[in-house]
């Protein structure tokens, strides 16, 4: 690399740039020949570079680590000093064990107020808005007493690379020591309980029985002493074998292995026990059938070996594990911290004391009301069923609901006749309807008290025969016939009182028809002079200035009628009308 002449150097003092010249462009021969020596001392043919303390440069070293920035080093002397700790550097740091002091000091306690100390609690190191204590009524700074103590002074750490990004730096481990004593605690507590429960199986007697049938099993065993000396891990792993089942699969605890078992190969298919395209729907991703097959067939779901997915979770428990989870709300709004998920036991039992005391408050209220009101003769009464349903008739039934032994049940009946068939009817009187009126069914009869016809009676029914009481009095109100003469003098009769009426009409008419044309031109003339005078109106309010005008001086209230309509058509004007200037002439 070519070094800088004199002349460039001063220039460059000149302007202030000493230390920070930039690399120049090698030529292709410098860069040639550079490459050539690396390869040499790569080999051992040519002595390593040297940096300024003497010590030899390792030329196998990548050339971004060696190579030294032109910011750094401006003479660009062989070095790997940008690459080590520097030491000026590192002094400045804290070192890594160190951290912000908490807590207060113990060894001075002020005794009264200071000036500018916080006037809640009287501590020099936070004022009044930064106090953590609880706000007293009255404050250090008025009572001069139970002045608290000053926390330590912070001392700004200045920490380097690792130290910032030391996650347990300012840790203290004597609080983890806390959590092994409590755990050791526990640990005592459970030995102690084991060892009492032991010692009072050895009293009672049940710890010896045990140990002598088991020492029977092991002697008729072949291979007990093969079983003893199995390995703690595999029974531990025989012991909680059962524990692993999940769903779609079962641990075989003798071949150490999980095998898939997601459907018996002799179980129906959930999409084949119905094979309506309309039943339930079976999602082929989930295998699952959320609706029941059966729904449309009449089938009882208890009945049937399956019921769908949603038949299963509202039995057993999910009904109770529900209402569990209300109560759970209901109590947290009501200030009671349970939550079914964190602490099931403690929800559990507060459920079960909250359903003593429901019970209870019950009670104590029907019997309140009791005590006061009176009635308890009615609640101790038999239920209603036994009271108007006990007999100690025998009676046995067929599984089709008939009678095979005893008699039937008495039906209880009112005090009218029922089922009484007069006249040879076979229906009561009451069993038809028609029109508005009641019959027999047997012959359509609408006649009451009278003798049954049938079926000639239905079959008479669409003609026109009447019942017998209607005919009579049509029979009363039918007039005697009239003559061919009598008829013939009525129908010219009738023609010419048409022929008078048609002339009065037409005289009316026309008249009429003048009257209203007079009308309407009267209508007219007084539209067109009410026109004109609106016309006139506006003309002199537009004017008027805008701002003077009255309020809703153009505003039209009433609808206008067909007079005024036309009055407007007639006199409003028409610019594009070729004649429009000589209309004012």
């Amino acid at each position: 690399m070519r070094e800088p002449s004199a002349e460039e150097t001063e220039g460059q003092a000149s302007n202030g740039v000493v230390g920070l010249e930039e690399p120049k462009k090698m030529t292709r021969e410098d860069w040639r020949k550079k490459k050539e020596l690396e390869e040499q001392r790569k080999l051992g043919n040519a002595p390593a570079e040297v940096d300024e303390e003497g010590k030899d440069i390792n030329p196998h070293i990548p050339q971004y680590i060696a190579s030294v920035p032109w910011y750094i080093d401006p003479t660009k002397r062989p070095t790997l000093k940008h690459q080590r700790p520097q030491a000026e550097k590192q002094a400045q740091y804290a070192p890594i064990g160190d951290w912000y002091r908490r807590g207060v000091q113990e060894n001075f306690l002020s005794t009264k107020f200071r000036k500018g100390a916080c006037e809640n609690c009287g501590a020099m190191t936070h004022k009044k808005k930064d106090c953590l204590e609880r706000p007293r009524k009255v404050g250090a700074k008025y009572t001069g007493t139970d002045i608290a103590a000053d926390e330590h002074e912070q001392i700004q750490l200045s920490l380097d690379y690792d130290g910032k990004r030391d996650r347990w730096n300012g840790y203290d481990p004597e609080e983890h020591m806390r959590i092994v004593e409590e755990y050791s605690k526990v640990d005592l507590a459970k030995r102690t309980l084991k060892a009492q429960k032991l010692q009072e199986e050895l009293a009672s007697g049940k710890l010896m029985d045990q140990v002598t049938s088991s020492k029977k099993q092991w002697d008729e065993d072949e291979h007990g002493s093969q079983e003893r000396e199995h390995n703690s891990e595999d029974e531990d792993e025989d012991k909680y074998a059962d524990d692993i089942d999940m769903p779609g699969q079962n641990f075989d605890s003798k071949r150490r292995i999980t095998v898939r078992n997601l459907r018996i190969r002799e179980d129906t298919a959930k999409y084949l026990r119905n094979l309506d395209p309309n039943s339930a729907y079976y999602d082929p991703k989930t295998r699952a059938m959320r609706e029941n097959p059966y729904a449309n067939t009449g089938k009882i779901p208890e009945e049937v070996g399956y019921a769908g997915d949603n038949f299963v979770r509202y039995t057993g428990d999910t009904i109770t594990m529900a209402q569990t989870q209300l109560f759970a709300w209901e109590a947290y709004e009501r200030g009671s911290d349970v939550h079914l998920q964190a602490d099931p036991t403690k929800l559990e039992l507060l459920h079960q004391s909250f359903k003593v005391k429901k019970e209870d408050f019950k009670k104590e209220q029907k019997e309140s009301i009791l005590e006061k009101y009176g009635g308890q003769e009615h609640l101790d009464a038999p239920p209603r069923e036994l009271l108007l349903a006990q007999t100690e008739d025998y009676v046995e039934y067929s599984r089709h609901g008939a009678v095979i032994k005893g008699l039937k049940k008495a039906v209880a009946c009112s005090k009218y006749e029922e089922d009484v068939l007069i006249n040879n009817h076979t229906c009561i009187w009451g069993s038809y309807w028609r029109e508005g009126r009641w019959g027999y069914k047997c012959c359509y009869s609408m006649v009451k008290q009278s003798y049954c016809t049938g079926e000639a009676g239905i079959k008479t029914v669409g003609s026109t025969c009447t019942p017998f009481e209607e005919g009579l009095e049509e029979l009363e109100n039918q007039e005697e016939p009239k003559t061919l003469l009598e008829l013939h003098q009525e129908k010219m009769k009738e023609k010419k009182k048409k022929k008078k009426n048609k002339k009065h009409k037409k005289q009316d008419s026309d008249s009429s028809d003048e009257e209203d044309e007079a009308k309407k031109k009267e209508k007219l003339k007084k539209a067109l002079s009410a026109e004109e005078q609106r016309l006139k109106q506006v003309a002199e309010l537009m004017q008027i200035d805008e701002r003077k005008r009255p309020y809703n001086s153009l505003k039209e209230v009433k609808e206008p009628t067909e007079e005024e309509m036309e009055a407007f058509r007639m006199k409003r004007s028409r610019p594009d009308d070729p004649m429009a200037s000589f209309l004012g002439q």
